[in-house]
């Protein structure tokens, strides 16, 4: 484990009930970044999506994804961009090629897999990935820009 969920809670401004990363288990800085996030049916999106069939929103995920690359972003700048990233959030510029491909459900382990693609300045490219038991569930192109809040 790399960072833990008060660790991420220190780099990202994120909060319940839209944090969405519980652990980072693997970062090098400016390449690439592992995570995960335990689904459980004590989550409020499971109570309209749906109620007697509950499925997690595919938006959830493109979204966890985007949370880690948050993580991945802020964690490859130095030192002092680092402390400086306290006054920054991330914005997402585009999703493309966004695919859902298998269904995830409350009791899933959704693995959280991207890779940079391109980073210009305060501009990230990266490719996503989604995992349930080594199945992929949804990938999608993401890029986001880091921003002064």
């Amino acid at each position: 484990m790399l960072y833990n969920v008060m660790q991420i809670q220190d780099i990202l401004p994120h909060r319940y009930p839209f944090l969405l990363v519980d652990r980072i288990t693997e970062l090098e800085p400016s390449k690439m970044i592992t995570g995960y996030k335990n689904v459980s049916i004590s989550e409020p999106v499971f109570q309209g999506h749906f109620p007697d069939h509950p499925i997690y929103p595919g938006v959830m995920i493109i979204e966890g994804m985007a949370q880690a690359g948050g993580v991945l972003a802020f964690q490859s700048a130095s030192k002092e961009e680092q402390e400086a990233a306290k006054d920054k959030v991330v914005y997402f510029m585009s999703i493309d090629k966004c695919k859902f491909r298998h269904p995830v459900v409350p009791g899933d382990q959704l693995i959280y897999k991207l890779t940079v693609i391109k980073n210009r300045g305060a501009v990230w490219h990266l490719d996503g990935k989604a995992f349930v038991d080594d199945k992929l569930v949804a990938e999608a192109e993401l890029k986001a820009m880091i921003v002064d809040k």
